[in-house]
């Protein structure tokens, strides 16, 4: 509870300094090439989509206080939410005149992968960054994948709960060991030589992420896993940087019964098929 608290009370700054903020961006942006494309899929985020682009632009502007020139675009791909999560994005692109907060709206949800794809179809940045919508993602940790993508010429960058420092906040014992469980599977199976497979937090080159998503066939939660097995398998380079995982303040688990069944028939797909 102490870092969702600690996590939310950061937000009144970085509130004040992405409005400060606005108005350079705006001068600057058309003179300087979009570096990193950001995919957000969303479907009912209304409560958090807000909090998530100030957290973005709190990060791209501590990257750039420390001399990365950075310009990051945010692609939010919206799967028509009865909650009206599209129109809250379109509130902030006013808000705050942002050019590089891009909204792709969808008729329903069609797949994890087919939103990336939808995103990446508009997406001008070299390299790709995906996470989710509910703030279990710190945008903070940015910084960190694009230096050592950078340093080591990785192809694809992942977050890591599972390796010395990381972690997870606010999973019940259950929750936590139905994923440590999940990834234990994997590995034994599938011996994709990452910690993390059930992450979505990650950031790719775009060449690599655009090729990984015609190959991948897995819907749902079976896509992430799919995604980091493949890129092994195809010859990529996969490094990892630990991450804080924080369960979700706003909203529901989308994670159920069904998701865990399908992961199962997928996990056994993969291993004969990769």
């Amino acid at each position: 509870m102490y870092h969702c608290l600690a996590f939310l009370a950061s937000l009144t700054v970085g509130a004040r300094a992405t409005i400060r903020d606005a108005m350079a961006r705006a001068s600057t942006s058309t003179s300087k090439d979009v570096t990193v494309s950001i995919i957000v899929p969303t479907y009912n985020e209304r409560q958090n989509i807000g909090t998530l682009y100030v957290l973005i632009r709190d990060a791209e502007r501590a990257c750039n206080a420390r001399g990365m020139d950075e310009r990051w675009e945010i692609i939010v791909v919206d799967d028509n939410s009865p909650d009206g999560t599209s129109e809250v994005v379109r509130a902030l692109q006013k808000a705050y005149d942002d050019e590089d907060l891009v909204l792709r709206a969808r008729a329903g949800k069609l797949g994890l992968g087919t939103a990336y794809a939808h995103g990446l179809a508009v997406a001008r940045g070299t390299e790709a960054i995906i996470m989710d919508a509910d703030l279990s993602h710190d945008p903070k940790f940015i910084g960190e994948f694009l230096r050592l993508r950078r340093e080591h010429g990785y192809d694809v960058v992942s977050g890591t709960r599972y390796a010395p420092g990381g972690g997870v906040v606010g999973w019940d014992t259950r929750r936590k060991l139905t994923s440590r469980g999940a990834n234990y599977l994997a590995k034994v199976l599938l011996a994709p030589g990452a910690s993390d497979l059930t992450g979505s937090f990650r950031l790719y080159t775009k060449p690599v992420l655009e090729e990984l998503v015609r190959a991948v066939k897995s819907k749902g939660y079976v896509f992430q896993m799919e995604i980091i097995v493949r890129a092994k398998a195809m010859g990529f380079s996969v490094g990892e940087v630990p991450i804080s995982f924080v369960d979700r303040v706003y909203g529901e688990s989308k994670l159920g019964a069904a998701e865990i069944v399908a992961y199962l028939k997928g996990l056994i797909r993969l291993f004969f098929t990769v």
